[in-house]
């Protein structure tokens, strides 16, 4: 993984995508594929904050951990994060 300062003028020929559930005041993360470097995240409330880029081999193995229930411990009884 690596970060850039800041990804508006680090990484300004990417698309970056929001997720379909994304609140109406715009609190979600966005990602973007990054040609040859793989995955950046960054919040989509300070786009012109840093953003983590992570290799394709980490957010594939990021993925299959959410998929496969890694993280569920996370969630509160009733799935909402910090409630139990």
């Amino acid at each position: 993984m690596g970060q850039v300062p800041n990804a508006h003028d680090a990484l300004p020929d990417v698309t970056w995508r929001k997720s379909a559930r994304s609140g109406k005041q715009g609190n979600c993360v966005e990602l973007a594929s990054v040609q040859s470097r793989g995955v950046a995240v960054r919040n989509s409330r300070f786009p012109e904050g840093p953003a983590l880029v992570f290799s394709f081999a980490e957010m594939s193995d990021f993925l299959a951990d959410i998929k496969g229930g890694a993280f569920d411990d996370l969630l509160g009884a009733d799935g909402v994060a910090g409630v139990a």
